[in-house]
């Protein structure tokens, strides 16, 4: 079954919603650069609202040490996710579990980068071009996902209700992650477009079932 974050969580409501609607994790964005940033009191109502067994991601991009601890400290997040130039000995320094973004966008170049995170929870295949912020609503050639790395992929990147079927089919990956192609204004998600999403990655993976 292939497993869905929700990024770029800002409200309350629209956690509570896509916990309901099935997502496994929900993403939450610290890092200045992002148009779906939100504060470490806001996010700490957010994890406070969430039922059980929903895991919460705590995103940054070439922040200082000081700003991730004290999100760790003040948000108790389940994992973190770096989506700049962090090397993997950077991010081990948090203790926590971390997942590491690899900007795509520049096609099979970025496949090298792809194995310099070993000790990364899960690597996310992010469409943006190296040294851009996430969240840019860019696809990528999905075909170009390898499948001989020991790591979890996860597949980011102008995935919405329309295109994740084929994503899936392309790529398949351990999970899906979606910010913009489920939102009505940034940081606002639409409830139909999430539950369109949610239903088209679980029609998709009924499709892969024997």
């Amino acid at each position: 079954m292939t497993r869905i974050k929700c990024c770029g969580m800002t409200r309350i409501e629209d956690a509570l919603l896509a916990a309901r609607l099935g997502a496994d994790a929900i993403g939450l964005v610290f890092t200045a650069r992002s148009k779906r940033r939100t504060t470490p009191a806001r996010a700490r109502e957010i994890v406070a609202a969430l039922p059980p067994f929903v895991a919460t991601v705590a995103l940054f991009m070439d922040d200082e040490a000081d700003r991730v601890r004290q999100v760790i400290d003040e948000v108790e997040p389940t994992l973190l996710q770096f989506h700049g130039s962090e090397t993997d000995g950077w991010c081990m320094q948090f203790g926590r579990p971390f997942l590491k973004a690899i900007a795509m966008g520049e096609g099979a170049a970025a496949l090298e980068r792809l194995r310099e995170y070993p000790r990364a929870a899960a690597l996310l295949l992010d469409g943006h071009g190296f040294g851009e912020a996430g969240g840019s609503g860019k696809a990528f050639d999905w075909s170009l996902t390898p499948h001989d790395l020991v790591q979890p992929l996860m597949l980011a990147g102008g995935l919405h209700a329309g295109n994740v079927d084929a994503a899936i089919r392309a790529a398949r990956p351990w999970a899906v992650d979606v910010a913009g192609g489920v939102e009505s204004a940034p940081g606002i998600k639409d409830p139909a477009k999430l539950a369109a999403f949610i239903a088209a990655v679980r029609a998709a993976d009924r499709v892969g079932e024997p």
